[in-house]
């Protein structure tokens, strides 16, 4: 008897927890989507697309659910280890690495749509594509570009550029010297997370930092196109004075103050800064967006695009797959993209008249959309330890002054290689 009261007790349980997968009692399914927007505007178009979604789909609701991209990486961990992670998960995709080689995020091969992988071209797959498998959808990108007082600019006589016949590296820190003077800067290069930012532009000039080899073993290199942006932030900073050595341990965000009230000409920022410009700009104010400066390899720029991403231990790949697919229609991309005042990847998207207008200079950015690539480090296993505990510090040593050129290479390169090896053993 004790035997087949036990059995039935398991039986019970399987049951229960197979009909549990097939949704809730009433049969719907829900899907659980965590969101990182953060801006009204953005938080606004992804809530209405999933009052749409579950209007139009009454046997899959989607229920909303507010992340942050302060402590998105650790949370996730946490709930992918705990087995409590979200079914559709926003992230950028250079935090994908780790958790799709660990076998958290589902590989998206099979499940997408042809529309939406015709769509996104191969180079924004590239950000998302691990080994053989695709673990993300990279929808939102931004390129780094230069915000400019353009008032300050049209008296100083400087040639203005454009995304077709740009400044290069050498006559952008020329021009910046030009503008400064009288306590007042040419630019202010907010580094307080210089890593990224000195990677992804340096792309412009062919700089790489991370090579594969044959064996698949990923090595730091810093060769001559890598030193180029570095040389010219250090030099703007120690020895032409163009750049202000204060805003190098600040944010974006800190720099707008001096900017709105003259004190530096330029400032590099993400292209969806445009929104806090405009917001808070002192009425009257006039600004422009700049392309950035370009190398051997023109305005390419690295980029870390944001993602949608499956769990894998989602019961239900393919319904959230659906979802992702609906949610970046090219007409539902750019709402998105409108939200976030960022580019959408999809083609058709970006074809959409309202990101080619000059009203907040959206079509500068737009034009430097072919330009984007993959960040270099996107890949690379082990890529978070090195920036935090190798890069960043020495960058930061390194363009205030404290080191040379010299240990600035040592560091990257020699106690760089220790900490990737520990990944690719």
């Amino acid at each position: 008897m004790r035997t087949r009261w036990i059995l039935a007790l398991v039986m019970g349980l399987l049951l229960t927890a197979c009909s549990s997968d097939d949704g809730g009692s009433d049969g719907r399914i829900t899907l659980r989507f965590q969101s990182l927007a953060w801006q009204q505007e953005s938080v606004d178009a992804n809530k209405e697309l999933v009052r749409e979604w579950n209007a139009a789909h009454r046997d899959v609701k989607v229920e909303y659910v507010q992340g942050s991209w302060d402590s998105v990486h650790d949370q996730l961990l946490t709930s992918f280890e705990g087995g409590e992670a979200p079914d559709i998960i926003h992230d950028a995709s250079d935090d994908l690495a780790d958790f799709a080689y660990g076998g958290y995020l589902a590989d998206l091969s099979e499940l997408l749509p042809a529309r939406l992988k015709s769509d996104i071209p191969q180079r924004s797959w590239e950000t998302t594509t691990f080994g053989d498998g695709i673990y993300g959808v990279p929808f939102l990108q931004e390129p780094r570009v230069l915000i400019a007082n353009a008032d300050w600019l049209k008296e100083s006589g400087v040639r203005i550029p454009t995304p077709d016949n740009p400044w290069t590296w050498e006559e952008f820190r020329s021009i910046a010297k030009e503008l400064s003077g009288d306590g007042r800067y040419g630019v202010a290069w907010p580094l307080k997370e210089p890593v990224s930012a000195t990677l992804n532009l340096s792309l412009s000039t062919g700089g790489q930092m991370f090579h594969r080899g044959a064996d698949g073993r990923v090595t730091v290199r810093f060769d001559a196109a890598d030193e180029v942006v570095p040389r010219t932030v250090h030099d703007e900073v120690n020895t032409d004075g163009s750049a202000s050595s204060t805003t190098l341990g600040m944010g974006g965000s800190d720099t707008l103050p001096g900017f709105f009230g003259g004190k530096y000409a330029m400032v590099p920022l993400g292209f969806s800064y445009r929104q806090q410009i405009v917001q808070q700009a002192p009425k009257g104010f006039d600004w422009q967006v700049l392309p950035a400066p370009a190398g051997a390899d023109g305005l390419a720029q690295g980029v870390s695009p944001q993602t949608l991403s499956v769990a894998e231990d989602s019961p239900y790949k393919k319904q959230a797959a659906e979802f992702i697919d609906f949610l970046l229609r090219p007409k539902n991309m750019v709402r998105l993209a409108l939200g976030d005042w960022m580019l959408p990847t999809g083609t058709e998207a970006l074809k959409d008249a309202a990101l080619h207008t000059t009203k907040d200079d959206w079509a500068t950015g737009t034009a430097l959309a072919a330009h984007l690539r993959s960040a270099p480090a996107q890949s690379v296993r082990g890529y978070p330890e090195w920036k935090d505990k190798v890069a960043t510090p020495a960058f930061q040593e390194y363009y205030s002054g404290a080191i040379g050129l010299d240990e600035l290479r040592e560091r990257l390169v020699e106690d760089g290689n220790l900490v990737l090896a520990r990944y690719q053993r």
